[in-house]
């Protein structure tokens, strides 16, 4: 193989950091182990390395080095402050109706936090074979383990997370509209509103990481939640300058929380089925925030409507 053209590159960047924002849920994370994975190939390279498949290697690259990086960040994780959410990826613009779909399908926030109940072998095996359709004689050569060992993996890994993985609204028109009319009600503290368009047993999920105002923990059923909701809009949403702008987060409908300076403060999420959302995702830290532009004070926010 010769030195990648920058085209080649952005493809191989591109499937590097497919894997390993999967893998790891943050996006910062991620881009660490992209910028490696791409060093390693264009040192290969200039040592003259003869590597058959660039994709390939640098797939393998990246999902070792994001085992590694797990390994370190359960730690981290389990003295996290709160609730842990991955870090919000929103759409890209330029990605087509089926790369759209799997989007949806593989990168909600609901999703990657299943995948948080896996070990780093577990969820690799899992995602390199359902999600990205490598075959499991290659997948042990990645991982380092026997493809009857990779296979137990994946399998144990399916059987753990299909119990809960989320169903999502098959109809794009459905969901957009049940969106449309959520986030509108939220912006009013329409309370009504809220509790008509949420499943009964919908869950409220916050991530503050202890930098920001958030749930100390899960809220789960319609009045609870709407009624949290409707302060949110008495507070944040209403505050002077603030604005909610509708965004693609994840695949999923959601919004981004922006105060009077077009800063980011808040990202949400929805998962939306049988005409109901199930579930909403507020992720208010700000470290998990810095990729998305100028992040802004939420505190500062809050004391503008008191």
């Amino acid at each position: 193989m010769s030195e990648p053209t920058d085209l080649e590159l952005e493809g191989l960047r591109r499937a590097a950091f497919a894997i390993a924002y999967r893998m790891l849920g943050s996006v910062a994370d991620a881009e660490e182990v992209v910028q490696e994975a791409l060093l390693r190939v264009y040192r290969a390279t200039e040592e003259g390395e003869r590597i058959e498949s660039p994709r390939a290697y640098v797939t393998t690259v990246a999902t070792r080095l994001a085992i590694d990086q797990l390994r370190s960040a359960r730690v981290r994780r389990e003295t996290y402050t709160g609730e842990w959410l991955p870090e919000p990826l929103l759409a890209d613009p330029g990605a087509g109706p089926a790369q759209q779909a799997e989007i949806a399908d593989s990168l909600s926030l609901a999703f990657l936090v299943l995948l948080e109940s896996l070990s780093p072998e577990q969820r690799a095996a899992l995602l390199l074979h359902d999600v990205f359709g490598y075959p499991y004689a290659e997948i042990a050569g990645i991982v380092g383990k026997s493809e009857d060992n990779v296979r137990q993996l994946a399998s144990r890994a399916r059987r753990q997370v299909e119990r809960d993985r989320p169903r999502f609204e098959s109809s794009d028109e459905q969901r957009e509209e049940l969106a449309r009319r959520f986030f509108a009600a939220a912006q009013e503290g329409d309370l009504g509103a809220l509790e008509s368009l949420l499943a009964g047993d919908v869950t409220l999920h916050g991530d503050g990481g202890g930098k920001a105002p958030a749930l100390a923990f899960s809220l789960q059923g319609r009045n609870r939640v709407a009624r949290t909701l409707r302060n949110w809009a008495r507070r944040g949403f209403a505050a002077p300058g603030a604005a909610l702008r509708r965004a693609e987060v994840n695949g999923q409908p959601g919004a981004i929380l922006l105060d009077v300076e077009g800063r980011v403060v808040a990202v949400m999420a929805l998962e939306i089925a049988a005409g109901r959302v199930q579930a909403i995702s507020s992720i208010v830290n700000p470290d998990k925030l810095r990729h998305l532009g100028p992040v802004g004070n939420l505190r500062t926010l809050l004391e503008a409507t008191e």
